[in-house]
């Protein structure tokens, strides 16, 4: 059977990232241009300079990852591109993109949803097992999906107001420990011990999150020890908000899992890089019995490798769109 290369394109946020990715699990190469360092600046990404970025860099990008890849164009089968969710200036940019690639070497255009994009990252160097309940964990996302094949999406619960890395990078922010909260959230909290109370969200037989109330609780707690003159043990504090967090996510998915009675369980997301969250589930996956897998590190930020894998199985079930096709900065994928 011929062998299908798909050239990926994301730049849903601030990251410029092309990929080249052969029968939606072998990566060939990938370059990602990070823009955290700029954005540390701002405390946050801002929209405007992100999309300014990827004007100046998406053309490098994709010239650098072509020619170290050694891949010509004419090997290329389709060209996969994030269209959302994510800040629309940054995805007009890769789209744009994508589409002149498309039109000019007359090949084929596929729409690749972010969320699917992170989901198909475990499909990377090993197969996705069916039936599976994905856990997709990141800045504007807390879902639990249900799989039966590929491309098949059936939510079975999500957050009902914030997404727990917005919440991370939110409390992160009130400890004053700075920008990326998440990943220093996570260190902190290995240092700490959990000495302060708080509550868990949602803590009922649902399968929905809520972080908002934990992100007040927090900033509560922190208000309130100041008054008081005391000083926050910042170590103490993440590990405890950490601990709060791991309850959570486990205690549902993991209910979850025995309620449907499926054994795969994969984690997505920038948040699925959270050592605290994976060394948790790891422990459970032993107690319960269920295969548990995550990407490799570098995939579980936004990344086109991911984009390239999913659009491989776009492409394979005939997913095609046209020249008009369009950004979306929100867009479910149920």
């Amino acid at each position: 059977m011929k062998d299908v290369y798909i050239l990926g394109i994301e730049s849903s946020c601030d990251e410029t990232s092309v990929s080249i990715v052969k029968n939606g699990c072998d990566e060939i190469n990938t370059v990602i241009l990070s823009q955290i360092d700029i954005h540390t600046l701002y405390g946050g990404v801002v929209p405007e300079i992100a999309s300014r970025n990827h004007v100046k860099d998406i053309t490098f990008v994709i010239d650098k990852c072509l020619r170290d890849s050694g891949i010509e164009m004419d090997m290329i089968d389709a060209v996969a591109v994030t269209y959302g969710p994510g800040l629309i200036g940054s995805l007009l940019v890769g789209l744009e993109a994508a589409k002149t690639i498309a039109y000019v070497y007359d090949k084929p255009l596929i729409p690749v949803h972010h969320i699917a994009g992170h989901i198909y990252a475990n499909n990377i160097g090993h197969e996705l097992k069916f039936p599976l309940l994905s856990l997709v964990i990141s800045g504007g996302h807390t879902e639990l999906i249900k799989m039966d094949d590929h491309l098949s999406f059936l939510k079975i619960g999500g957050t009902l107001d914030d997404a727990v890395g917005e919440c991370y990078d939110k409390v992160a922010r009130v400890v004053g420990i700075g920008y990326p909260g998440g990943p220093l959230v996570d260190k902190l909290a290995h240092t700490g011990n959990v000495s302060y109370h708080l509550p868990i969200p949602m803590n009922d037989d649902s399968y929905n999150f809520s972080f908002s109330g934990l992100k007040s609780a927090v900033i509560n707690l922190v208000h309130n020890e100041e008054q008081r003159g005391n000083v926050i043990n910042k170590e103490d504090l993440c590990a405890s908000f950490q601990d709060v967090v791991v309850k959570s996510l486990v205690g549902k998915t993991v209910k979850a899992l025995k309620e449907y009675n499926i054994n795969n369980l994969i984690v997505a997301g920038g948040v699925a890089a959270n050592k605290g969250i994976r060394d948790a589930f790891e422990k459970e996956s032993l107690i319960n019995e269920f295969s548990f897998s995550f990407p490799d590190m570098k995939y579980c930020t936004d990344n086109a490798t991911m984009i390239a894998a999913c659009g491989y199985f776009l492409y394979k079930k005939g997913v095609r769109a046209g020249l008009d096709l369009n950004a979306k900065s929100s867009e479910k994928l149920f």
